[in-house]
């Protein structure tokens, strides 16, 4: 926590400038039960010393975990460089500042981050980023809708597509009147074949959404589904994990012309895993849809001496105006985790990126080919994939997770919670931040604790 310097005096002296009695009357706008009071988990008037040990038991409560869990949110290596400098002061706002007169540092990274991610996706225009992935998919839906010539409001979405981004952007559209047609996966591949998609064919819709990888791990045919969503005369909408654009083709390169828009979460850049958030999103597109495209881009330009500068550009004042009846009321931006990516990123490097690719996919593989050897666990689908894959465990997947939490490991996500007949399957992920002996005894651990179910009766049976 940055030190305040603030004193009292210096408060009173600031609320007197401007005619407040006090913080309270500053901020008498709020409604009182919107207020959250006080700290009242943390004892009044303790010193620094004793709330920073207070803080160090309650979070040594939590344990240290072997993590296998990946689903959206991934642990990766993050070097300490990164956030030291993130915390300098220079970008340790809580407002990102865009005016062009004060900003031109954090305009500048905001545009090497919009070259990054055009670069890294393949496509021409990047904004400054959304809020998260799931959000960033609703706002790609809306944008493909505006932007369709059919008139449609109409978008195809795979079941294989992660749930919380379907739910996220269901929420969003639905009062919007924009249909949401969900489009089956094979069960032996887990992935969505161009002939699921038959019934839609030559039928008016907005979009497809196309997920690489996939929720189960898997590699789509993102060719052949790209080229399939233009002859229909729809958008295709790529869905994508970051890092694994440092192996697989950029979605501005899929089929003939390329996807339309790129959205997905930015959280395996730099961003640190913390109960959830928060991460933040971003969106690529053709330079055709820039103006469809929400939030803001900063350019680069020069002043009227000749010298360079950056300044927003493109950014739709309507956003300010006509509120509820803008096209888009994403109008900021994650500052300070695009900040964290960018230097990520610029650490890293392209062969950086695309060795911590390479190891996640190493690891997963090891992992699933070390599990798979147990009796009675099996790969659920037999596609390639990138660092997740789902197994089949013969059990019930919950009771067993909880069983390998019990021994200090994170075993994976459980699958039956979102997709009918999955309730023995599990998704699991080995980024490279695992060792050989990390994979050893998870796979040690799972063949006990299914030996065990195996041969004593459930009644007998404690996870």
């Amino acid at each position: 926590m940055p030190f305040i310097p603030h004193t009292e005096e210096d408060v009173a002296a600031m609320l007197a400038s401007i005619g407040a009695k006090s913080i309270e009357e500053l901020f008498d706008e709020i409604p009182a039960e919107l207020k959250c009071g006080g700290l009242e988990a943390v004892p009044a008037g303790e010193p620094e010393m004793a709330v920073t040990r207070l803080m160090h038991e309650r979070a040594a409560q939590d344990g240290f975990y072997l993590n296998f869990i990946g689903a959206g949110a991934y642990e990766h290596h993050i070097p300490a460089a990164v956030w030291q400098i993130v915390s300098r002061g220079e970008f340790y706002s809580a407002y990102t500042p865009y005016q062009a007169e004060a900003s031109q540092g954090t305009l500048q990274l905001i545009y090497e981050y919009q070259t990054m991610m055009t670069r890294l996706t393949g496509l021409d225009v990047s904004n400054a980023s959304l809020y998260d992935g799931a959000s960033g998919l609703a706002e790609a839906v809306l944008m493909a809708v505006r932007a369709a010539k059919n008139g449609s409001r109409r978008v195809l979405v795979p079941a294989a597509l992660h749930p919380r981004y379907r739910a996220v952007t269901r929420a969003v559209v639905k009062n919007q009147n924009i249909e949401l047609v969900e489009v089956p996966f094979d069960p032996a591949s887990g992935t969505t074949p161009v002939e699921a998609l038959a019934p839609y064919a030559g039928q008016a819709a907005a979009g497809l959404v196309i997920p690489q990888p996939n929720f189960f791990g898997g590699l789509e045919a993102v060719d052949t589904l790209t080229d399939w969503a233009h002859s229909n005369n729809m958008l295709a909408i790529a869905v994508v994990n970051p890092l694994s654009l440092a192996l697989l083709k950029a979605p501005g390169s899929w089929g003939g012309q390329g996807a339309d828009i790129c959205v997905g979460d930015g959280q395996p850049l730099g961003v640190p895993l913390a109960s959830g958030g928060p991460y933040f999103g971003f969106m690529t597109c053709k330079q055709a849809l820039a103006r469809q495209m929400p939030g803001r881009i900063v350019g680069r330009t020069v002043d009227r001496d000749g010298k360079s500068g950056f300044v927003l550009t493109l950014q739709a004042r309507e956003q300010h105006i006509r509120r509820s009846k803008a096209t888009s009321n994403i109008c900021t931006n994650q500052g300070l985790l695009v900040t964290a990516a960018t230097i990520h990123m610029s650490l890293l490097g392209a062969e950086g990126l695309r060795r911590v690719a390479l190891a996640s996919h190493a690891n997963t593989k090891a992992l699933v080919e070390k599990l798979s050897a147990i009796p009675g666990v099996s790969r659920a689908h037999n596609g390639p994939f990138f660092h997740e894959a789902v197994l089949r465990l013969g059990s019930d997947a919950g009771e067993v997770l909880r069983a390998l939490r019990a021994q200090g490991i994170l075993g994976g996500y459980a699958l039956g919670r979102d997709y009918s007949g999955m309730d023995d399957a599990i998704l699991v992920c080995a980024t490279e931040t695992k060792t050989a002996g990390d994979l050893d005894r998870y796979a040690q651990q799972l063949e006990r604790i299914l030996s065990r179910r195996r041969e004593a009766p459930p009644c007998a049976y404690k996870s």
